[in-house]
C-alpha cells in the first residue's frame, strides 16, 4: 500500500470521528477556568496536577459526549421533526445526566488522589457547590455548541439555495433555447399546418398542445415546485407534438400509470430533461427500426421513470456529452433539490441509451391535513 493511501485512510478517520474537535474542547475549558478563577497561570499549573486533571478530564469528555449526542441524535431525531416536547425534555435530562458525571469527576479525582474533597478544593466545597460549576458550564458549553451548529446550517442553506437558483434559471434559458428554437417552432408548426387539410379536428387538438407547451414553459414552471400532476400533462403533449414532427418509422410508447397525483410535487424540468435527450439522440436507421419507450409510476410518493431510445453507435457517446440541457445538468439538479431522496442509473450500450429514475416526492403545501381542514 502507498503512503499517500494511508495519509487518505487516517485522514478519513480524523474527520469522521471528529478527532479534530479535541483540541476545541480542551482550549474551550481551559478558557472557562480561566474566567471562572481569573489566573490563566494558576490554571495552567493546576491541570498538570494528577487530580485536578482529571476532574479536568470529566469536563471535556462528558460535555462534549453530551453535546454531540444532542447535536447528531435529539436534533434530527426530535427538533427537526417538529416534536419540541419530546425534545426539550430529552435535552434536560442530557443536560441533567452530563452534569452530574462531571460532578462525579471531582469525587473519583479525591479517590484517585486518596486525598479529601476538603482538601482538594476547599473546606466549603460540596455537593451543592460542584453542581454550581458543572451546571452552568454545561449549559454553556451545549448553547455554544448549538449556535455554531445553527449557524453552520444556515449557511450551508443559504448558500444551497442559492445554487438552486443558478441551476433553475440555466435550465430554463437552456431549455428555452432549447425549445424555443426555430427548427422546433417551424416543423411544429408546418406539421399542424399539414393537418388542417388532412384532419382538422387532429390539427385542433395539436394546435392546444402546442398552447399548453409554450404556456407551461413560460408561466407554469417559475416555481421551485410544481403539481406532479401538470409535469406529466406536459410530458404527454411533448410527446405527442414531437410525434408529429419525426420520421413515420420511429416508434413512441409512453405508458403512465399514476392517477392520484395532486397531493404530490416535483421539480419542474427533472423528467422532461431525459424525455428530450431520447428525441434528440433517437437514431435514424433506414434498414432497423427506431423506438423510444418511455414509462412511469406511482407507488405511494415513489416516482419510477423510464426512458430508453434505440441510439446510434457514432451518436451514443454524444447523448452523454451533450443531450439538450445535459445530464450532468440535471444530475446536480437532483444533488440539490433531492439529496439522498432519488437514485439515478444510466446505460449506454451500443444500440440502446437507458435511463432509470427513482425519486421520492414530497406532498404539496396545500393538501396538507391543515390546509385542508
Amino acid at each position: 500500500m502507498s503512503a499517500s493511501f494511508y495519509s487518505k485512510l487516517n485522514q478519513s478517520w480524523f474527520i469522521r470521528y471528529k478527532i479534530y474537535h479535541l483540541p476545541f474542547w480542551f482550549v474551550y475549558h481551559y478558557l472557562w477556568w480561566v474566567v471562572t478563577l481569573g489566573n490563566p497561570i494558576k490554571v495552567f499549573q493546576s491541570l498538570s496536577v494528577l487530580p485536578y486533571a482529571l476532574k479536568y478530564s470529566f469536563y471535556v469528555i462528558f460535555q462534549a459526549l453530551a453535546v454531540y449526542f444532542n447535536l447528531y441524535y435529539l436534533i434530527p431525531r426530535y427538533l427537526e421533526k417538529s416534536k419540541f416536547t419530546a425534545y426539550i425534555a430529552y435535552l434536560l435530562l442530557t443536560i441533567v445526566c452530563a452534569t452530574l458525571c462531571i460532578v462525579g469527576g471531582y469525587y473519583v479525582s479525591a479517590y484517585v488522589s486518596g486525598r479529601t474533597i476538603a482538601d482538594l478544593y476547599g473546606a466549603s466545597s460540596c455537593f451543592n457547590s460542584f453542581l454550581g460549576n458543572a451546571l452552568p458550564s454545561t449549559v454553556a458549553s451545549m448553547t455554544l455548541a448549538m449556535s455554531i451548529k445553527l449557524t453552520k446550517n444556515w449557511i450551508q442553506t443559504r448558500q444551497r439555495q442559492q445554487l438552486l437558483e443558478k441551476e433553475k434559471l440555466e435550465t430554463e434559458l437552456k431549455f428555452l433555447k432549447n425549445q424555443f428554437n426555430p427548427h422546433f417552432l417551424f416543423n411544429t408548426i408546418n406539421s399542424i399546418f399539414f393537418l388542417i387539410h388532412k384532419n382538422p379536428n387532429m390539427a385542433s387538438d395539436s394546435l392546444a398542445k402546442f398552447s399548453e407547451l409554450l404556456r407551461y414553459q413560460l408561466y407554469d414552471c417559475n416555481d421551485q415546485q410544481i403539481p406532479l400532476g401538470k409535469e406529466i400533462a406536459y410530458l404527454e403533449n411533448f410527446i405527442q407534438l414531437e410525434k408529429l414532427r419525426q420520421n413515420s418509422n420511429i416508434q413512441v410508447t409512453f405508458a403512465s400509470k399514476p392517477r392520484h397525483t395532486a397531493h404530490l410535487e416535483i421539480a419542474p424540468f427533472i423528467l422532461m430533461t431525459f424525455v428530450e435527450n431520447a428525441f434528440k439522440h433517437v437514431s435514424r436507421n433506414n434498414d432497423r427500426s427506431n423506438w423510444i419507450t418511455i414509462s412511469l409510476n406511482l407507488d405511494e410518493h415513489q416516482l419510477d421513470f423510464f426512458v430508453a431510445n434505440s441510439t446510434s453507435s457514432h451518436v451514443a457517446n454524444e447523448v452523454v456529452k451533450s443531450g439538450g440541457i445535459g445530464l450532468q445538468n440535471v444530475q446536480r439538479r437532483l444533488d440539490l433539490l433531492y439529496p439522498g431522496q432519488y437514485e439515478l442509473t444510466i446505460q449506454n450500450d451500443l444500440n440502446q441509451f437507458e435511463v432509470k429514475l427513482r425519486l421520492t416526492l414530497t406532498e404539496s403545501v396545500l393538501s396538507s391535513p391543515l390546509q385542508m381542514a
